[in-house]
């Protein structure tokens, strides 16, 4: 079924005014108006902003825009003149029938014809080179066309732009071709390249490249045939056998497309034969191409097939109507037509318009309307897509389609056609303002147009924020979670807002998608909070964080830590224990893809908590290996990597302190990742200190947290006295330093402060006798009226600080309480120990217990009977060696008077030097002997008597 043709009026139509005066008052020539009216014109061409006329009596006029003859010559004489050189004598044809006029140059084209046995002849003109007697353009060729002599009219011209071909066809049907270089008159030559039985209505050239073709159309056939070229010589084919008549044959001069018109329709014809043809039903008696334009002159209905309302109006002049039609192949559009109550002798186009001239010798000027006039016209009668193809063809930018696609979509929605609306609103996107469209379909039932719409704008990178969010929450009315994935993992450059993604695929339920996205740009921490406040998904937070670089994974922990430790203590531990003591390295296997069912919430479906194990399908994560395949459980239990990269990340660990904040309330994992620096043997005296001050601290906590359960108290005292006994004596400012120890000092004054406020003595007991503070720490135990711990204390540097047993006396009597808890037998005992070492004479142990009524004489009396006993002794023994003394000098006495008056034999007296001397060089009877003494004093004097310390000769 043929398309309808749609009637328009796109051209304005009026009558040419010509002036009925000459051009000038002096000038022979007639007005223009004249010569149309007395058809004194025999042929007509237009050419460079100029309209030639052909007259039947040889004279060329040239007509001006003010269609006023603006110059004028005789190209023909009527006189016996050579018909052309070489050619012989003979009348030269007046009655020029042809012309055509090469654009954008001088050069001027006629052909006139004479009766008789006269040959039409070809002149070429410079018009621009005037003869200067004459003041006529030059004749640069003349040609006599051999049509071997036959006496028939030209029914066709057609001639190349360079003028070196020329194919003139006649009526009787055979067709000259002329070669040569008719500008230069270097010589032509012609002859006749197709005859037939038919005469010829049409000759047209069509140069391509280095070959000429020529079309012939005749009454009955369509031909084609190479005049020059590859092919040349070659017998004419049929390229259809379908005729026309004369003046149904014109050339598309901007596509080279033949153009024949016949009743049924119009055919297109090229080198390759003929093209689609464009049906447009009628009688045809002229066609012309005109820009996209196809004008048709129809003859008059014949005789009997007018309509009787026709013949009513007409009259008689019904058979005499001629139809003048503009149609637009390509649209199918009828751009104007009228009636013409003469026959149509020329159409041509001059100045930008359409003119045609009638029989009656009337020119009728036609000029398109502009392109928004036509497309009123269109929007008139709602033929938007029409208007398209015409915006299209008339070149209209984009933006001014637009506006035609917007109407379009205007008017369909006024229709209820929502997607075509949406259609064409779509197509008008890039210059249509979006709240204008989204307005419309904002109700519920409209709701898939409107997501359509949406999606196009991120496509066009139009989209706001608020655009982005009003598509996530049509996405969430729908649960369309297919078409919500599809839109966040759109390859390309980002189309939408991701701040505003996120938030609202977080807001819908979807942390799967949020997460997604957050990762896909690297947004670290905004994947971790998705996990952690969203998904509850800890051990995927954490594991996320495991796999990112350092300063990534430092950045989340510290935010992260505290929630982490309370829902994964072992494997947060370890990664804070890692990444502070510069053991970091991400984690390269990827999580086991498990699969979770989704749940409700708020009308929204909610995203599996295993987020990152999901996710890992969307994106790889950072540093995932994507061949391995192990498979980590989300519990509490430790995720041991099965492979690491090449080379761990270098970087600095922070300060061990930093971390301190993210334990609190949690110090079982505090004190692991205490003890666990500690043996980091990278950290700084500084660091050490504060670790080994916060370790001791948290012991002390653990020994406290549970009271009554004295073993796991003071399983936990022990570990901090450990860790005080551990702990290396201070350097003076003058001491030189050593190398770093596995633990650093504790200040004194911490460890005092501390135990203090933990009530853990024995810490201020091992920092006192670290410092030697001896006897501040009998003190402590005493000022605390801690008797078992006086005594201990008292047992424990009794013999480093012997003066502590007066003090231990002085307590013990102090208070009847404190005696009868350390109990008489240890009254006796440091009283024992005060005498056998004399550390107080006996009457200041008699002024100690006499200064208070708590202890007995009867305990006073064992220590002084035995003190006077012991003090008889050594009177009695003084005694006897005073006794012994004296008469050993009685006998020194009686010795040396004897030596003074009687001889002495020696030898006993070597005999004892000799003694002596053996004794003296051993050391260790000398040792014994002292280490055995009461009076030390006493043996050391007797043993010098001995003569055993005294100094060797020297021979």
């Amino acid at each position: 079924m043929a398309l309808t043709w749609r009637s328009f009026d796109f051209f304005d139509a009026t009558q040419v005014k010509l002036p009925s005066e000459a051009a000038s008052a002096s000038s022979p020539e007639p007005s223009l108006r004249s010569l149309f009216e007395n058809n004194e014109v025999s042929a007509v061409c237009s050419g460079s902003d100029s309209l030639f006329l052909g007259g039947y009596d040889g004279v060329v006029r040239i007509v001006g825009p003010s269609w006023k003859v603006v110059r004028s010559f005789c190209a023909y004489e009527v006189s016996n003149a050579p018909a052309g050189k070489g050619d012989g004598a003979g009348a030269e044809p007046t009655s020029i029938t042809h012309m055509r006029q090469v654009e954008g140059t001088s050069l001027l084209v006629t052909v006139a014809e004479g009766t008789g046995d006269v040959q039409p002849v070809l002149k070429v003109w410079a018009l621009d080179k005037p003869v200067k007697k004459t003041g006529i353009p030059t004749c640069l060729s003349t040609v006599a066309i051999n049509n071997g002599k036959k006496p028939f009219p030209i029914s066709a011209f057609a001639a190349t732009d360079d003028l070196t071909q020329v194919a003139v066809g006649f009526a009787n049907g055979a067709v000259t071709v002329i070669r040569g270089d008719l500008i230069r008159d270097l010589g032509a030559k012609q002859r006749i390249v197709f005859e037939s039985d038919e005469p010829v209505t049409g000759v047209e050239l069509h140069v391509d490249a280095s070959v000429t073709t020529l079309f012939v159309a005749t009454t009955s056939r369509i031909l084609k045939m190479v005049i020059y070229g590859r092919g040349h010589g070659e017998p004419p084919k049929t390229v259809e056998d379908s005729g026309c008549g004369v003046g149904c044959m014109a050339v598309d001069r901007s596509t080279g497309n033949i153009v024949v018109a016949r009743e049924d329709a119009v055919y297109y014809y090229t080198l390759d034969g003929r093209g689609p043809p464009t049906a447009y039903e009628g009688p045809k008696k002229m066609v012309a191409v005109y820009q996209d334009y196809i004008a048709l002159v129809s003859p008059p209905t014949p005789s009997g097939e007018a309509d009787a309302m026709r013949r009513r109006f007409w009259g008689a002049a019904a058979d005499s109507i001629y139809t003048f039609t503009l149609i637009h192949p390509e649209l199918r559009i009828i751009a104007h037509s009228e009636t013409v109550l003469s026959d149509v002798k020329l159409i041509f186009q001059l100045w930008g318009d359409l003119y045609m001239l009638t029989q009656e010798g009337k020119v009728f000027r036609y000029r398109e309307k502009s392109v928004q006039q036509r497309l009123d016209m269109m929007y008139q009668r709602n033929l938007y897509t029409l208007a398209v193809d015409l915006a299209q063809k008339c070149g209209m930018d984009a933006q001014q389609q637009n506006v035609i696609y917007r109407k379009y979509g205007d008017y369909l929605y006024q229709k209820g056609d929502y997607d075509g609306a949406m259609t064409q609103y779509i197509r008008a996107i890039d210059s249509t303002e979006p709240s204008q469209v989204i307005r419309k379909f904002l109700d519920t039932q409209r709701i898939h147009n409107l997501i359509e719409y949406l999606e196009e704008l991120h496509d066009h990178h139009k989209a706001t924020s608020d655009h982005t969010t009003l598509l996530l929450n049509c996405y969430a009315k729908l649960k369309d979670i297919d078409k919500l994935e599809k839109f966040i993992k759109s390859p390309g450059d980002l189309k939408f807002d991701l701040d505003t993604a996120i938030a609202m695929c977080r807001q819908g339920g979807y942390y799967d998608q949020a997460a997604y996205l957050a990762r896909k740009h690297g947004e670290h921490e905004l994947v971790v909070d998705i996990l952690i406040e969203d998904s509850k998904a800890y051990n995927d937070a954490l594991d996320y964080i495991w796999r990112l670089d350092p300063d990534a994974a430092y950045s989340c922990l510290m935010k992260y830590a505290r929630v982490l430790i309370e829902n994964c203590r072992r494997d947060a531990t370890r990664l804070f224990i890692d990444y502070y003591t510069g053991r970091f390295t991400p984690r390269v296997d990827p999580p086991e893809q498990t699969a979770q069912p989704a749940a409700t919430n708020g009308g929204f479906v909610v995203g599996a908590a295993t987020a990152v194990q999901n996710l890992g399908s969307l994106l790889p994560l950072p540093y995932m290996n994507s061949s391995s395949t192990t498979s980590q459980q989300a519990t509490n239990q430790p995720n041991v990597p099965e492979a690491q990269p090449d080379a761990a990340p270098k970087y600095s660990p922070p300060r061990p302190r930093t971390a301190f904040s993210s334990f609190i309330d949690h110090p079982d994992e505090f004190i692991v990742f205490l003890e666990a620096c500690l043996q980091h043997t990278g950290l700084s005296d500084s660091d050490r200190s504060d670790l080994s001050t916060t370790l001791f601290e948290m012991y002390l906590h653990k020994a406290n947290s549970r009271p009554g359960d004295d073993q796991h108290r003071e399983e936990w005292e022990e570990r901090a006295k450990k860790l005080i006994e551990s702990n290396p004596p201070s350097t003076t400012p003058n001491q030189p330093q050593t190398a770093p120890s596995p633990l650093a000092r504790i200040e004194n004054s911490n460890v005092l402060l501390l135990s203090h406020l933990s009530s853990f003595s024995a810490g201020t007991t091992l920092v006192k006798e670290q410092s030697g503070l001896l006897f501040d720490i009998f003190r402590s135990y005493t000022s605390a009226r801690d008797t078992r711990g006086a005594l201990r204390a008292l047992r424990k540097y009794g013999e480093a600080e012997p003066q502590l047993y007066p003090a231990a006396l002085a307590y013990l009597v102090s208070d009847p309480k404190i005696l009868a808890e350390a109990g008489d037998e240890e009254l006796v005992s440091i009283l024992d120990t005060i005498d056998s070492k004399g550390l107080m004479a006996p009457l200041q142990v008699v002024q100690t217990l006499a200064s208070t009524p708590v202890a007995t004489m009867g305990l006073l009396k064992p220590y002084l009977e035995r003190r006077v006993r012991r003090e008889r002794q050594e009177i009695a023994e003084h005694r006897r060696l005073a006794g012994q003394f004296r008469a050993e000098t009685e006998q020194k006495r009686k010795a040396l008077q004897d030596l003074a008056t009687q001889p002495q034999v020696f030898q006993a007296t070597r005999a004892l030097r000799k003694s002596q001397e053996e004794n003296a060089e051993r050391h260790e009877l000398f040792k014994f002997d002292l280490e055995r003494s009461e009076d030390r004093f006493r043996t050391v004097s007797e043993w010098f008597g001995k003569g055993v310390m005294s100094v060797p000769n020297v021979e």
